[in-house]
């Protein structure tokens, strides 16, 4: 064997089973679904505030949240597609990013139903999160394996768990999702 091919089989993984990618794929999903949804309420964000074109916060984080809904739904039907469930996990993610968007305005007293005197770390903190739960989902759904990629799910589940804990600390949730 020369020493590429020995390189190649070194690195060579099985490929993941689909299923259980469904799996991590939904579960994230769904927690970064029930994270926007209780954001969204703590936010005073409604199903009816969603816009077809948005133009406020409120009007794409409510859109946001219609639209990963369906996504989540998407998920039961079907077979097991690795990279089309990761994108679905992708878009409850930035659902909830936008969510912890308006919430945080709202928190630190500069978006719609502010709420003066509030402490802004926890909020900001939480905001953090959601962007960083976010960006991973994005990562783990791209890239050359979309979906498939175990450090990238691993990094997305990670994540996805601690701002789901950052969102309890703001208060925006009082449950773990998925609970």
């Amino acid at each position: 064997m020369s020493g590429l091919e020995e390189a190649v089989t070194a690195t060579s993984a099985p490929a993941p089973d689909p299923a259980a990618l469904r799996r991590t794929h939904a579960d994230r999903a769904r927690s970064a679904y029930e994270r926007a949804a209780a954001t969204c309420r703590h936010a005073g964000v409604g199903e009816d505030d969603a816009q077809l074109v948005p133009t406020s916060p409120v009007g794409r984080a409510a859109g946001a949240l219609r639209l990963s809904a369906g996504a989540v739904a998407a998920l039961a039907a079907g077979a097991p597609d690795p990279a089309a469930d990761a994108r679905c996990a992708r878009n409850a993610a930035a659902a909830a990013a936008l969510a912890a968007q308006v919430a945080a305005a709202r928190d630190s007293g500069t978006g719609p139903g502010a709420t003066a005197g509030v402490d802004s770390s926890a909020p900001a903190s939480a905001l953090r999160a959601a962007l960083a739960a976010s960006r991973a989902a994005a990562a783990a759904a791209g890239g050359t394996a979309p979906g498939r990629d175990a450090s990238l799910n691993a990094a997305a589940d990670e994540a996805e768990r601690h701002a789901a804990a950052a969102a309890r600390a703001a208060g925006w949730i009082s449950r773990a999702p998925g609970a």
